[in-house]
């Protein structure tokens, strides 16, 4: 199905000398909502990759549930495998509204069509299949809302950059790698995403 409500651009980029990214990611769109999820397993290189690639597939195969369900089941396939850290956004076209939840160093920011930026602040930890505390946002959306979201190759001071105020996310995606991507020595994953009605 063509995204319809959700225009999506995405950067990735493996930490140099590594061939696996530790980094994985996931989005969906359907005439209910939207889902999108990034992973960046702890460490980097293979073994990193196969525990953020399982955790994506498991998103993939429960999309509907909620973001609490999804937390658990992802949390409970991790025991003695490698740990990630994990964000869920999920849109709700209907409600007009969206839940983000963060554990560990994924981020996320919302910027409205009048350029205000919103970071999310994420639970501290990680998913190694023992239970954590976890917090979901919940907020209003609004129309041309760009959300942008991101693994721990991606520093904060990249995101004050004004380019993330444009409406294009192609562009956006596209600044971000010829300004920044040079400068990152870790596995670096941005995934930009525009609602539009």
């Amino acid at each position: 199905m063509a995204q319809t409500h959700m225009d999506v651009s995405v950067f990735q980029k493996s930490k140099k000398g590594n061939y696996y990214c530790g980094d994985s990611y996931y989005y969906k769109e359907t005439d209910q909502g939207f889902i999108c999820a990034l992973a960046d397993g702890l460490g980097s290189g293979e073994y990193a990759k196969e525990s953020s690639q399982l955790v994506m597939d498991i998103i993939e195969s429960n999309a509907d549930a909620s973001i609490e369900q999804i937390v658990k089941m992802c949390n409970g396939k991790l025991i003695g495998k490698r740990g990630v850290v994990l964000g869920i956004l999920k849109i709700d076209f209907k409600d007009k509204e969206y839940t983000f939840s963060s554990i560990g160093n994924i981020g996320i920011m919302t910027i409205s069509n009048k350029s205000e930026k919103k970071r999310n602040i994420p639970n501290a930890g990680y998913l190694a299949g023992f239970p954590r505390p976890l917090k979901v946002l919940r907020d209003n959306l609004l129309d041309e809302m760009v959300f942008v979201m991101f693994s721990d190759g991606v520093d904060s001071i990249d995101l004050s950059s004004n380019y993330f105020l444009g409406k294009d996310v192609s562009k956006i995606t596209e600044l971000f790698e010829y300004y920044l991507s040079d400068a990152m020595d870790d596995d670096t994953t941005l995934l930009v995403m525009k609602y539009k009605v």
